[in-house]
């Protein structure tokens, strides 16, 4: 069951309850033995029943007490996360603190905490490659997170309803891939873009240019995952 986080309360992270109870119980350990362990180490006073709750799916620990429960749990917190999506999901999963991330990415925290709660990315290039390599963010995700993914959108929306040569160069501006990559890409989306164009035009002599027009928004729409798709940007 979804747990609805108020407003003012602690923002918390996407816990993995089934990892926390399968490693609890590898331990030998009690719900009681947990609470006792976070309460020793980190002075987090919780019940039995709050890790329970949290195994249960019924409720989500704080990001200190998903720390604390890591450690009572001989585990590294990434190992209590769901798959990360956010950029506070994958410095959790790292483990570091946001003051942490900041000094290694040689940034001012309250600048990186601002970009986490959803701010614009304000780093230069050398700040962004450290980011990435700091978080090991696959290429998507960091492209994401700098804010660059409308700009991609709006120039593979160009290259697939016009001439798909003209945007290898800026294409490759905002994503760091190989050139015949990205030329083998664009010049898929372009034709695939414009096969749809037709064929809608050509069912059965019954096409028109409303259903030509729907079709190709809805490609359009979907376009930057088509592209990450077929670019396989985790390859090397």
């Amino acid at each position: 069951m979804p747990v609805n986080t108020q407003a003012g309360e602690p923002r918390r992270p996407p816990f993995d309850a089934e990892a926390a109870r399968r490693l609890r119980e590898a331990l030998g350990m009690t719900p009681a033995h947990v609470a006792y362990g976070i309460g020793a180490a980190f002075g987090i006073r919780i019940s039995p029943a709050t890790v329970v709750s949290w195994e249960d799916g019924l409720s989500t620990p704080t990001e200190a007490e998903l720390t604390a429960l890591a450690g009572a749990l001989w585990c590294a917190p990434g190992e209590l996360l769901g798959a990360p999506d956010t950029l506070r999901a994958y410095r959790m999963t790292r483990g570091l603190a946001p003051a942490d991330l900041a000094l290694r990415i040689g940034m001012d925290q309250a600048a990186y905490e601002r970009l986490e709660a959803g701010g614009r990315w304000s780093g230069n290039d050398r700040q962004t490659a450290a980011l990435a390599e700091v978080l090991d963010l696959p290429l998507p995700a960091l492209i994401r997170f700098t804010g660059r993914d409308g700009k991609l959108t709006e120039l593979l929306t160009s290259a697939a309803t016009t001439r798909w040569q003209a945007y290898v160069r800026p294409v490759g501006k905002v994503v760091p891939l190989p050139r015949h990559r990205l030329q083998g890409v664009l010049q898929e989306l372009h034709a695939d873009y414009q096969a749809t164009m037709t064929a809608t035009l050509n069912w059965g002599g019954s096409g028109s240019a409303d259903e030509s027009g729907r079709a190709g928004r809805a490609f359009l729409e979907g376009i930057l995952a088509e592209f990450w798709a077929r670019a396989d940007a985790e390859s090397p």
